[in-house]
């Protein structure tokens, strides 16, 4: 590791480029943890809306998001919490709530595109609300001991792209980083993402910007860097069973071995962390990830697929590893390439 860091975020040092994208049902600590293994040097929970984290009594499993020491792994720093409302100060309040349970770094989703979300003015439903955003982050900066930062997208639509005000927005209320994927609300996840205006918002604020959208693969992350020229790079869906692409390196140039090796780890620490039956449950979603494209094993897959117990889930994987040649990379075996 480079002993300076590539950027530091209110003053918090950061040592690499490439960073997992906080995801709904993905971005836990077990895949936070082991994308970390391969590189991803920043580390944001699934987001939590506000009214979850202001009752009487938070719900252990939001607090749990901040897990930071996964079996066998280092502790998870920088270490980002994200939250999403559509009020001023009960983001506040939330804020205040988390950052009495440690975290480096507290980040507002203004990106979320989902009609639950958006529709009621949270996640990307604030971009039509300049003074709501100014407000919040005065809060909030004003009130907060550690740096606040947000993820933005270009805007609402194509008529209503205004990245930059708010941008500029956050940065005169004291963010110290701004994450943009860059498409807009209406695009959600369809159409090109426009790297154009990841530049052009790198260009425009001086606190360090990370680019998202459309980086796929491995070239795609110089790609991006070279063409906006931001700090950082966000991985989110291509990710998903892909965790190598953190360390730079094609998912179809790994062995099967370090394939299994992946998985077996992962699927240990969703049954550490979640319990044996719902980790291995809530696994599932990621084994198929990890195992598209690869024919002839589709049986095995099947039978973990079904499994209740990590034993026999790792006598199965056990049986995957040596029914394929274990030194040849996947694109030799796989039906197509990803």
């Amino acid at each position: 590791m480079s002993q300076e860091p590539t950027f530091t975020v209110g003053g918090l040092p950061v040592f690499g480029d490439t960073i997992l994208s906080p995801m709904a049902g993905y971005s836990d600590v077990p895949y936070r943890a082991l994308c970390r293994a391969y590189g991803s040097a920043m580390h944001y929970t699934e987001f939590v809306p506000v009214e979850a984290l202001l009752g009487r009594r938070v719900h252990p499993r939001f607090r749990r998001r901040l897990d930071s020491q996964p079996r066998e792994q280092p502790g998870e720093h920088p270490m980002v919490f994200q939250i999403f409302g559509n009020d001023a100060q009960k983001l506040l309040e939330a804020a205040l709530r988390i950052q009495e349970w440690g975290p480096d770094i507290i980040d507002i989703n203004m990106g979320c595109a989902t009609r639950k979300v958006s529709g009621r003015g949270a996640g990307v439903g604030m971009m039509p609300q300049p003074a709501l955003i100014a407000e919040t982050f005065k809060l909030l900066t004003d009130h907060l001991q550690v740096p606040v930062t947000g993820k933005i997208r270009l805007g609402w639509d194509a008529t209503q792209q205004n990245f930059l005000q708010i941008g500029r927005i956050l940065q005169d209320n004291g963010a110290a980083l701004i994450a943009m994927h860059a498409r807009t609300k209406v695009q959600k996840y369809g159409g090109e993402a426009n790297w154009d205006c990841i530049a052009e918002l790198k260009q425009t604020v001086s606190v360090p910007v990370i680019g998202n959208g459309d980086v796929k693969t491995v070239e795609d992350i110089d790609r991006m860097k070279a063409h906006s020229g931001c700090d950082a790079v966000m991985i989110g869906r291509a990710a998903i069973g892909n965790p190598w692409i953190f360390a730079r390196k094609r998912r179809e140039d790994i062995s099967i071995e370090e394939l299994v090796t992946a998985v077996r780890l992962h699927a240990r620490e969703m049954v550490n962390y979640y319990g044996e039956l719902p980790g291995l449950r809530q696994f599932r979603k990621h084994l198929k990830r990890y195992f598209a494209d690869i024919p002839g094993i589709d049986a095995m897959i099947k039978q973990m697929l079904n499994n209740e117990s990590l034993t026999q889930f790792e006598a199965i994987l056990l049986e995957v590893e040596t029914a394929v040649p274990n030194n040849a990379p996947l694109k030799s075996l796989m039906v197509t390439t990803v």
